[in-house]
């Protein structure tokens, strides 16, 4: 299937200042598009791109004086397998004496996943009887599913996986950082990972927005899991992939800001001779 992905961001600025950007499709996804994206600067900036220490494409926009706005957009057409989220129930877990080590630092305490704190006993309380390795994931995805209540009315960028256990609400991020943080501390690593997630082969419909999930190391893989939805989705196309939401910022200015505009696309595209066109 084909999927047209994109968006057109703008955000106010109130003096020069570095911005940086998590908004191409991972490295890992490259492949995929029928053509390379399309990101366009306002005001004919040239962003400065890398690859940071997760893997991630991420790009640097030096805002010079005078400038009061900075508009982001992007317009792609990437190939998607069409396929639900994976499930391997013979996926094992392992002791952490055996895990790569790339995959320890994923058991690990962050910003917004704190291991060492209450939701430590918690986890081990509630699913320390359950079947280790794939049946324990979805114990806790639905635990998180069932806990939380989705209210984009009280988002805010600070509350952590702690404080949305406690709350019983939250967005997309908290019902990740949530699962993320009862997996580690039942030593399953847990990664955090944003991307474009779509209504499709959904009933539901809506404003469309980046999504975010998690992905845990099992066997000898990472596998994707979201207790938001707690079910099996098509689409997704990732962009970045973090220890949690501070290392994948959408976007983060190192100055005063306001979001303008958030306008995000990920339509399957249906039309058959623009298929053809793609191909």
């Amino acid at each position: 299937m084909l999927i047209r992905i994109g968006y057109d961001i703008e955000l106010a600025v109130a003096t020069p200042m570095a911005l940086i950007y998590l908004l191409r499709v991972h490295p890992s996804r490259r492949a995929d598009l029928v053509a390379p994206e399309s990101v366009q600067v306002s005001g004919g900036l040239v962003p400065e791109e890398y690859i940071d220490s997760f893997g991630n494409h991420c790009g640097r926009v030096n805002v010079p004086v005078g400038m009061a706005t900075v508009r982001i957009t992007n317009d792609a057409l990437i190939r998607d397998s069409g396929e639900l989220d994976e499930v391997n129930l013979e996926a094992r877990q392992h002791d952490p004496t055996e895990l790569p080590f790339s995959t320890l630092q994923f058991l690990l305490p962050s910003r917004y996943c704190e291991v060492d704190s209450e939701l430590l006993a918690f986890a081990w309380n509630q699913f320390g009887g359950t079947e280790p390795g794939w049946p324990r994931v979805r114990a806790i995805c639905t635990f998180v599913h069932q806990h939380l209540n989705f209210n984009y009315k009280t988002a805010r960028p600070t509350r952590t996986a702690l404080d949305a256990f406690r709350e019983k609400e939250g967005v997309c991020r908290d019902f990740t950082h949530l699962a993320i943080t009862l997996c580690r501390c039942m030593n399953i690593p847990a990664r955090y990972t944003t991307g474009y997630l779509g209504d499709i082969g959904v009933p539901e419909s809506g404003p469309m927005d980046f999504s975010a999930w998690f992905e845990v190391f099992l066997g000898d893989r990472w596998y994707t899991s979201d207790a938001r939805h707690n079910a099996r989705r098509i689409g997704r196309i990732v962009m970045a992939r973090g220890r949690d939401a501070g290392d994948v910022p959408i976007t983060m200015c190192f100055g005063p800001s306001t979001l303008l505009r958030f306008d995000v696309v990920t339509d399957e595209v249906v039309d058959p001779k623009a298929a053809a066109v793609a191909a």
